[in-house]
């Protein structure tokens, strides 16, 4: 089944609300995800220019940066508790994992607009698997996708009501661009405020493909402490 398939299959989209989740988040302030910083003019227009096609049938405002996630890591704390809380032993078996992978720089492909039932989103391509096993390594929570069903994408926007879905499928098809290929030379660990719908997403760390660095950024700083992973050849 196509992409375009599986979203007509519902007749109807998936509204969002906005409204501050609690019974999600539980007061814990910050989800953090890796993810593909994409967040460049280019790609902004892009963004811009599908979610115009779409206009009204939005939530507004959505103000995520352009990004591809990898993989959902959770709400950071020191001492895990809870299945959607994220450590220190998790973030250094991923780094690991990259350590171990050693995947090198990528040209990733920014193509059509195509949607799944509760958001747009820009199709996104990489050669000989490069997202997949990127995936393989950084995801693997309980709110990750399995291997089988993850789908790189660039989100749009969130649907603001529950459309007819063969109405949306039209709009889609007026979005023309030529496909925009991007150089990837690090990967992101990315942050959002949990009680925001749709809220910025802030720069907390980056691995750097060319040698494996690993670096906090001073937005990061804060949490750095707590999932700061052990140095290599240390236990976590």
């Amino acid at each position: 089944m196509t992409l375009r398939q599986a979203f007509l299959a519902a007749p109807l989209t998936l509204p969002n609300v906005r409204r501050d989740f609690v019974e999600w988040h539980r007061g814990r302030p910050c989800f953090v995800l890796w993810a593909l910083d994409l967040d460049l003019p280019e790609v902004r227009a892009r963004q811009q220019a599908a979610a115009d096609q779409l206009g009204a049938l939005l939530l507004e405002p959505y103000r995520r940066q352009p990004h591809l996630t990898l993989g959902l890591c959770g709400f950071p704390s020191a001492a895990p508790a809870a299945a959607d809380e994220f450590g220190p032993v998790r973030l250094a078996a991923q780094l690991d994992a990259l350590r171990t992978l050693r995947p090198p720089p990528f040209d990733v492909e920014i193509g059509a607009l195509e949607s799944f039932a509760s958001a747009p989103f820009l199709t996104t391509e990489a050669a000989c698997g490069s997202l997949d096993r990127l995936h393989a390594c950084l995801a693997g929570g309980p709110m990750d996708p399995p291997a089988h069903a993850y789908v790189p994408h660039l989100t749009v926007g969130l649907y603001a009501g529950a459309w007819p879905t063969v109405e949306i499928d039209r709009r889609l098809d007026t979005y023309a661009a030529s496909p925009l290929r991007l150089r990837i030379e690090r990967l992101s660990l990315l942050g959002y405020a949990a009680a925001e719908v749709g809220g910025p997403l802030t720069r907390l760390a980056d691995y750097e493909l060319s040698d494996g660095r690993f670096r906090w950024h001073p937005a990061g700083e804060a949490l750095a402490s707590c999932l700061q992973p052990p140095s290599p050849g240390r236990e976590p």
